[in-house]
């Protein structure tokens, strides 16, 4: 099992120069996750939640405040943090074995120790008997897990995931939530999870985090505590969930308003 890592997010702020004029992206963020936890991150889109996540991979940089793993400083990618974004960008040329073994390329040990992590990995994700398959012959929920399993062979403290399921089917997607969750509970390291998804968010996380737009900012923590396996159709489930979506509630209205007022202006629309 690996070690599970400590991130610590302090005053984080993040902006880009747009034609020469900075824009900010993120504003004061601080958040502290525990070994072992798994974490949910919520917001809008704009609302900075990809690029916290490219931060903490270390695909991004040039911010002001903190970013700690273990209470060392992140500075570019290292293989303490695995990553799984929404595209599972697999190499189309190799099997299922080679792309998952990709994840080993710089890692230290023997040929044969790795080979044996490969073949552990691919049973822990439920693709025994498909090493040899190449990506054109595995379904997209298959294909997410490969992702998974090349994300997690190096043994990471951390697992970053982006929209991991964002692209799949309603019935692929609620399955592959139930996998993640018992992967991430056998391999017992930290998750941070970044979705649109707000059911998937009070599904899998521990607590989750709601972000604001420009710039994006903490705007609640919400602490899901809840047994697992988690109920969806429970009283408590949907409590929660609706909570959650209540933070949402003013964009909505917002949203709503506006497109209101921009179809009454059209003299086209009825």
């Amino acid at each position: 099992m690996a070690h599970a890592g400590t991130i610590e997010i302090k005053n984080l702020h993040k902006q880009y120069d747009v034609k020469g004029k900075p824009l900010k992206v993120l504003d004061n963020i601080s958040l502290s996750i525990k070994p072992g936890e798994f974490i949910s991150i919520v917001g809008s889109s704009g609302c900075g939640k990809s690029t916290l996540l490219r931060l903490l991979i270390g695909l991004e940089s040039g911010y002001e405040g903190e970013l700690l793993l273990d209470g060392k400083r992140i500075s570019g990618t290292s293989l303490e943090r695995g990553i799984v974004f929404q595209e599972h960008r697999l190499f189309p040329w190799l099997t299922v074995e080679q792309n998952v073994g990709l994840g080993l390329l710089n890692a230290p040990g023997s040929q044969a120790a790795k080979d044996k992590n490969v073949q552990e990995h691919i049973h822990l994700v439920g693709l025994k008997g498909f090493e040899k398959a190449y990506p054109y012959q595995l379904s997209g929920g298959m294909s997410q897990r490969v992702a998974i399993a090349r994300a997690l062979v190096n043994r990471p403290e951390v697992l970053l995931l982006d929209e991991p399921f964002g692209a799949l089917d309603a019935l692929t997607r609620t399955r592959l939530q139930q996998e993640l969750q018992r992967i991430w509970l056998a391999e017992g390291i930290t998750a941070i999870l970044v979705t649109h998804d707000v059911e998937e968010a009070v599904y899998l996380g521990d607590r989750v985090v709601v972000m604001q737009p420009r710039p994006g900012r903490i705007k609640r923590i919400v602490d899901v505590n809840l047994d697992r396996p988690r109920d969806r159709v429970s009283a408590e489930f949907t409590a929660i969930k609706d909570d959650v979506l209540s933070e949402f509630s003013h964009e909505i209205n917002h949203a709503t308003v506006a497109e209101r007022l921009e179809r009454s202006a059209d003299p086209l629309v009825a």
